[in-house]
């Protein structure tokens, strides 16, 4: 029995706690988790109360826009024959592309999940609050029923929503109402009871100009890297992956097999490393390469890192270095970073996790194979263990293979060497040994160079517009007194 003198006392040191009032809690339809009164977003709420600018709702009978979400379904999974379906967690990626296809006898409207230009998306399930502009890059693809549609009235209100839900403050209030045991989530509703400043049309569409133009300069670098990756398989007469149709050695039966030759045996057994479609595409290269190089030749790279594991020591924002990983790659501000320790980690982020620009990324742990170039802004920033850096030898060599290795083809090269029996793996050596194929047309690969690098410099341009916006947004609009 626990008595008064004997209770343990909170280590309110160690704790973020706070003292809730009754009415607070009958105000808020009787709320009693600690989530919805956490001190984020309740101090995002007493910021509000002070916000010199007149305050209205999301949505609801004072709000800027309406929302929606799609009924659940149980989704019926297929190949490629089916409808594809970008999902919440790829939904803010620079240019999202799906991974799964849903069937068209699955019963649901799937033409109702298609999403519409200048739509808001926001997740409502799992992670909670992050989001996404519809622009033409999204515009017309179906997206899951996991994904909040927000509709804004007014064309300048579409910007400074999106640059409002980025915010801390904003995104605090609308994490302040997930529900859920086991997997959180967020109902349309709840946005009627989400506070947004409402300042003058003008201030309001200086935001969304700045919005709009980060989302076209989005655009921009997506059509040069599909012009790159186009001319990329016209220089190698490539066919789409979804075209190259491997013999099997025995057709009689549904189960794919292949024989190998003792020659090509190459220390390894794992089928999946002898798939007979990565051995395709290596003799269609080979047939029109000028030559076949690998990534660990020192006129493709100067270094390969692959970074050791560490216990890491995170500080707050503004203490220490943006870290992420790399589920965050493909975004152009990843969701989530944390803070590494400069005391703790110097030696270790200078030696082998600080990143520099033009740098290729490659995940190597657990999703093996995504790919992207290190764009200007996260310059010095750092990633985790699970990324392996390839320094490229010059800034031309670092468009051209990450064109190629972001393509289907070069990801095919890349999983070949997965292994591990739970948790797939790849490791630096692997990756020196990924063929590359040199075109024999030298100005072609020289513009394929030049258009994957002209567009991780809109990346920055678009970040940086993005977080202007977001920073007007908090310093004219939010946190602006009477």
């Amino acid at each position: 029995m626990v008595t008064a003198k004997s209770a343990i006392k909170l280590p309110k040191d160690d704790l973020r706690w706070r003292p809730i009032a009754l009415a607070d809690v009958l105000a808020h339809d009787l709320r009693l988790d600690a989530g919805f009164f956490n001190t984020e977003g309740w101090q995002a709420r007493t910021n509000m109360e002070r916000c010199k600018w007149p305050i209205v709702h999301i949505t609801g009978e004072d709000g800027i826009a309406v929302a929606s979400r799609r009924p659940r379904f149980r989704g019926i999974w297929v190949g490629e024959a089916g409808v594809p379906i970008i999902q919440p967690s790829q939904v803010t990626a620079i240019n999202p592309k799906a991974n799964h296809c849903l069937s068209k006898l699955t019963d649901t409207d799937i033409d109702a999940l298609k999403v519409q230009e200048g739509q808001i998306l926001l997740t409502c399930s799992g992670t909670i609050g992050l989001c996404a502009l519809v622009s033409k890059t999204l515009n017309g693809k179906f997206c899951s029923s996991d994904l909040i549609r927000i509709t804004c009235q007014k064309e300048e209100d579409v910007g400074y929503l999106y640059a409002y839900l980025r915010t801390k403050a904003g995104n605090a209030l609308v994490q302040s109402h997930q529900y859920g045991a086991v997997i959180s989530h967020i109902d349309p509703g709840h946005l009627d009871s989400v506070p947004i400043p409402n300042p003058p049309a003008r201030l309001k569409k200086r935001i969304h100009d700045l919005v709009m133009r980060s989302y076209t300069l989005r655009d921009q670098a997506n059509s040069s890297l599909d012009n790159a990756e186009r001319l990329f398989c016209e220089a190698l007469k490539l066919s789409p992956i979804a075209k190259l149709r491997p013999a099997y050695f025995d057709k009689s039966t549904d189960l794919r097999n292949w024989t190998v030759n003792l020659s090509d045996y190459a220390g390894r057994m794992d089928a999946s490393y002898h798939a007979p479609i990565a051995n395709l595409i290596l003799r269609r290269m080979k047939k029109e390469a000028a030559e076949m190089t690998t990534v660990g030749d020192p006129k493709i790279s100067r270094r390969i890192i692959f970074p050791g594991r560490f216990r890491r020591v995170y500080v707050q924002e503004g203490q220490g270095v943006p870290f992420f990983g790399g589920k965050q790659i493909h975004e152009i501000d990843p969701a989530n970073k944390k803070y590494l320790s400069r005391k703790h980690h110097q030696e270790r982020i200078e030696r082998e996790l600080a990143l520099d620009e033009n740098m290729v990324m490659i995940t190597c742990s657990g999703t093996i194979g995504k790919v992207t170039i290190v764009p200007k802004h996260w310059t010095g920033w750092t990633a985790n263990q699970h990324i392996i850096r390839v320094v490229p030898a010059t800034p031309e060599i670092a468009g051209y293979l990450y064109v190629f290795l972001q393509s289907d083809h070069g990801r095919e090269l890349i999983t070949r060497f997965t292994y591990g029996s739970v948790v797939d793996e790849i490791d630096d050596a692997h990756v020196a040994q990924i063929p590359v194929p040199l075109p024999k047309d030298a100005k072609k690969q020289n513009k394929i160079a030049r258009l994957a690098l002209e567009a991780n410099v809109k990346r920055t341009e678009a970040y940086e517009a993005e977080q202007e916006a977001i920073r007007i947004t908090n310093e004219d609009v939010i946190y602006v007194t009477r």
